[in-house]
């Protein structure tokens, strides 16, 4: 996967694209990442990429050609068609679903913004997807692209010393993942639960997949709306809500 990121600050993704699985992703060849300063396309004699907004307003809004002309250069050496993602708190909302989806791309191109917003036509003419990373506003989209970034490398094929490790973290299966342990057995008396010491497969595939429904229905009720349980799953999920009267 290649990734270009269009950004006016991008000094902020030296260190975190350069750290731990990310930057071992790329030492392994699995991705590589381009910079892109779109402040450096604009035709503005001073450099401007922002203006006031037509009609009035508060705040400034990002101009569209230095945009567009960052963009061109790009698009024109790819060997395909690269999704163009901007980064909005009008985008849809992110989930681990569209994660595994933009993982099947050869190359994504990011575009952050700063200031109050975007020329309407950036988002109409250029924009394959809208993406936000929550209910709330950040400063720019420089942080809400490296999230977005993280979630995507690792789920690249042999990123993670087990593939497995994506396929049953939270959200990848539907549910919140079962809890973990690892030695001692014994912490200050705080033991851990003896089905996981007992060597049993089954009975340790049951008793995580019980524990991943009880702290799903515990902490997110919503996710079981829309999660296709078995008969075993909700036999399950029947004795836990019985538990918890």
């Amino acid at each position: 996967m290649h990734i270009d990121i269009l950004t006016l600050f991008p000094e902020m993704f030296t260190s975190v694209l350069n750290t731990s699985i990310l930057k071992k992703a790329q030492e392994n060849e699995k991705f590589t990442y381009n910079l892109v300063d779109f402040r450096k396309y604009s035709t503005n004699k001073h450099h401007k990429v922002d203006d006031y907004p037509y009609g009035g307003g508060a705040g400034m809004v990002l101009t569209p050609q230095p945009v567009f002309d960052a963009v061109d250069s790009l698009t024109e050496v790819s060997h395909g068609k690269p999704r163009i993602i901007l980064m909005c708190p009008q985008g849809e909302p992110y989930t681990q679903k569209k994660a595994e989806e933009l993982a099947q791309e050869e190359q994504l191109i990011f575009i952050c913004g700063h200031y109050e917003g975007y020329d309407e036509r950036i988002r109409e003419q250029l924009v394959t997807d809208e993406i936000s990373i929550g209910d709330y506003v950040l400063t720019g989209g420089e942080l809400g692209a490296m999230v977005v970034i993280d979630s995507l490398v690792r789920l690249l094929p042999n990123v993670l010393g087990n593939d497995e490790s994506a396929t049953e973290d939270s959200f990848s299966t539907g549910l919140l993942e079962h809890p973990h342990y690892t030695r001692p057995a014994d912490y200050r008396g705080m033991t851990v639960p003896d089905v996981l010491l007992s060597g049993h497969h089954e009975k340790i595939k049951e008793w995580r997949m019980k524990e991943s429904l009880r702290r799903t229905y515990k902490r997110r009720p919503d996710l079981l709306k829309g999660y296709n349980l078995s008969e075993s799953e909700r036999a399950f999920l029947n004795e836990i809500m019985n538990d918890e009267k």
